[in-house]
């Protein structure tokens, strides 16, 4: 395929930035429309990325390959794997719906300043968001990897601390203290995991001689290229580091929370539903297939830590009384479900922890965009301060109880059907593990239901006597998110088709086979 395929679909949402960061001051709805007609053609490419991609292929396909840094041997490689493939759907397809749920969230309020154009701003940094995500999902060269993960903090630091939440309780001085908080906080987080990643791969260079993932894999699969136990795991060590920072897993998370409640709704989906799936994704697309040995060295005490990040996340979710950090704290659990899914070192398990982070992307950015209308019309994030919402705004209650149902992964919904295959796929190697993440499903009952009962259910307060229900552009924000919840529930198979390919690629990296059933099966 002569067309660069890749590079079109990170370079349309880029070019995009860069327009609508253009646009003049006071050509404010110009700005929205372009920023989604962009995104709505980095979508159309996804689209075709995904029916191009053949499942019973090559590993890698659509790869594209170009001298860059020829002195230290950095090219500018591409490839997806069906795991990518998912992901970069994902991506082009929620970006439209935070473009559009985010609509007028940036726009002045009282300023004299006519060349100020926070609108512009907001969505060209969304986009340039995009671009960087989307390369990051295609990039086989370790080092043109790292400058993306680095990169996309700028873009995401300006749109945590530039752009606060308006139903932040408190003085305009109080709100932006606490936003700048959290937005350097997000920073310093990531940057110290960063560093940390850069000293490996300078050390993987060295020690391989190649930046290129798909060289080095050839190679240590070959037995041309043998690394010293110690090398391996400090390597490992350095790499996982840096992800497990960005997934966010225990003790690595407690900037996700301040990131999530001090950022517009649009901005903090794109953290939790976008941004931290590159942390996972990471995991096995370099974890795994660079250091096989050391990733099951590390198996034990990874699962350990995906263990207490589902308990524990779930039961400060349970204890929350504000709505955002509810729900940041919830993404907590879920992130320590991919993570075990991953390590549980089986083909079920990589298979429901890749389709967990699709899911996790859908049901998240539905029960958050949800959450958010409702806090833009209270002007209030606290659960006290709701009640008998279904009562005033049935369809707004409706869409809210889909989303939360989904959170909670209900059979018939598209979570339910990777947190099944993560806990099938533990309980086959690890059954006390699985044992114990069964506990984050009765705590994610507890929390969502809870959340309902709390502020749809029971007499109408005063407050939100006059609440409208949802409009259309809102409907069309959720209602797309709900029936792909609903379709990919029943039917995952178009999912599970192009990335169970990809997940046998990585078992037969770190060298394993799914354990055989203790009772074998009827004749």
């Amino acid at each position: 395929m002569s067309f660069p395929l890749l590079t079109a679909t990170a370079v349309v949402p880029a070019v995009g930035a860069i327009v609508v960061a253009a646009v003049p001051a006071g050509r404010r709805s110009a700005a929205k429309v372009l920023a989604l007609a962009f995104s709505l053609i980095t979508l159309a490419l996804a689209a075709v990325v995904f029916l191009r991609f053949e499942p019973g292929g090559d590993r890698y396909q659509l790869t594209e390959s170009h001298a860059w840094i020829a002195e230290f041997g950095v090219r500018y490689e591409l490839g997806v794997d069906g795991i990518g493939v998912a992901l970069i759907a994902l991506t082009a397809l929620l970006i439209p719906f935070i473009v559009l749920a985010g609509w007028n969230d940036a726009d002045p309020q009282e300023t004299g300043n006519s060349r100020w154009r926070p609108t512009q701003g907001f969505f060209a940094l969304i986009l340039m968001v995009e671009a960087m995500v989307i390369l990051s999902f295609e990039a086989t060269d370790v080092f043109l990897f790292y400058i993306l993960f680095e990169a996309m903090l700028i873009p995401m630091y300006f749109l945590i601390g530039g752009f606060g939440d308006r139903a932040h309780a408190g003085s305009d001085q109080k709100a932006a203290a606490q936003r700048s908080y959290a937005a350097v906080k997000f920073l310093l987080y990531n940057l110290v995991g960063g560093l940390v990643m850069l000293a490996a791969v300078i050390g993987l260079y060295v020690v391989a001689g190649s930046f290129s993932l798909t060289e080095i894999a050839e190679a240590r699969a070959s037995g041309q290229l043998e690394m010293a136990t110690n090398t391996e795991r400090l390597l490992f060590l350095g790499f996982f580091f840096a992800f497990a920072i960005k997934a966010p897993l225990w003790p690595l998370h407690t900037w996700l929370p301040n990131a999530m409640g001090e950022a517009t709704t649009p901005v903090a989906v794109l953290i939790t539903a976008v941004v931290d799936k590159v942390g996972t994704f990471a995991m096995l697309r370099f974890c795994l297939q660079l250091f096989p040995e050391a990733s099951k060295w590390a198996t034990p005490v990874i699962l350990v830590l995906a263990l207490i990040s589902i308990v524990y996340g779930a039961l400060l979710a349970v204890g929350q009384r504000d709505i955002k950090r509810l729900i940041a704290y919830a993404s907590i659990s879920h992130f320590g479900f991919i993570v075990l899914g991953i390590f549980a070192m089986t083909s079920q398990g990589q298979s429901g922890a890749t389709l967990y982070m699709v899911n996790h992307g859908l049901s998240t950015a539905a029960l958050m965009l949800v959450a958010g209308f409702l806090i833009t019309r209270r002007g209030s994030r606290l659960i006290a301060d709701y009640g008998g919402v279904q009562k005033v705004a049935p369809v707004l209650a409706g869409t809210f109880l889909i989303g939360g149902l989904a959170t909670l992964s209900l059979p018939g919904l598209a979570p339910f059907v990777s947190e099944f295959l993560v806990l099938v796929g533990t309980f086959a190697r690890y059954p006390v593990a699985g044992i114990i993440a069964t506990s984050g499903i009765v705590l994610a009952a507890l929390y969502t239901l809870v959340l309902y009962q709390r502020t749809m259910t029971g007499p109408v307060k005063a407050e939100v006597k006059t609440m409208p229900d949802l409009k259309p552009r809102e409907l069309a924000v959720v209602l797309p998110l709900i029936a792909l919840l609903i379709f990919l529930g029943v039917f995952p198979k178009p999912l599970t088709e192009i990335v169970n390919p990809a997940v046998e690629h990585t078992m037969s990296d770190v060298q394993q086979k799914d354990p055989r059933p203790e009772v074998e099966a009827a004749k």
